[in-house]
């Protein structure tokens, strides 16, 4: 449902993302390892539509998010990025004077979807609900990802991009996450994550190595060592 070809991108005249492609299919979830400024986040940014590539073509269930206009022109297709992607980045995008509640309310459609989601959706699987009336900037880092990952899934997206979402959290929140990332894949979501947690890496029917802006395929039960050697 994903497929990526010979995507680039660049700051300045530094090339940064150097011909990626790769695909995945409904409820598989592709993880992609390396070394810090390899170009994760910037792939990750890439696909959810908040920077733009140099050249390439990125689809979403056969529907072109990015593609060649011609004259070293991209194409965005914002409509299909919004409705098909849910992004979680490394920084969230809260609003820390407001409640979880007021947070959520921004982009959930209506109040209705929003109180069943936090009575008996996705967003009670996060357990959002317990402290939906806490303002954001009183809660812990771990609570504040669960928010951001409840923001990514607000139009109940076929695809979910996650860059690092357990980096600094502690166990309970990332076994949270963990079991929250199983459960949407089990009902045929799409992940693409960048990480360097285990728990994570096991979720992953395919992994992928990324150095010098390329993405180099490595065998999916890879750990320690092995798979850092390879970094």
């Amino acid at each position: 449902m994903i497929t990526v070809t010979e995507l680039t991108s660049a700051y300045g005249r530094k090339q940064i993302l150097q011909g990626v492609s790769f695909t995945a299919q409904r409820g598989e979830c592709v993880g992609i390892v390396g070394a810090n400024g390899c170009g994760k986040s910037t792939l990750l940014s890439v696909l959810a539509g908040t920077l733009k590539p140099r050249s390439g073509q990125v689809l979403y269930y056969g529907k072109a998010a990015w593609s060649d206009a011609g004259n070293g022109r991209m194409h965005e297709d914002k409509e299909v990025i919004r409705r098909m992607t849910g992004y979680v980045p490394q920084e969230d995008p809260l609003i820390p004077e407001l409640s979880v509640y007021d947070n959520l309310r921004l982009w959930y459609p209506d109040k209705g979807t929003l109180r069943r989601e936090l009575e008996q959706g996705f967003l009670n699987l996060l357990g959002l609900g317990e402290f939906s009336a806490k303002q954001v900037h009183k809660l812990s880092g771990g609570m504040k990802k669960r928010v951001s990952i409840g923001i990514a899934m607000a139009s109940t997206p076929p695809i979910l991009l996650l860059d690092e979402p357990s980096a600094a959290l502690d166990l309970i929140c990332k076994e949270d996450i963990r079991r929250y990332l199983q459960i949407y894949l089990e009902r045929k979501g799409t992940v693409v994550i960048t990480t360097h947690e285990e728990s994570e890496l096991d979720l992953c029917s395919t992994l992928y190595v990324m150095k010098e802006g390329r993405l180099h395929q490595v065998d999916n039960r890879l750990r320690g060592e092995g798979l850092t050697g390879r970094m």
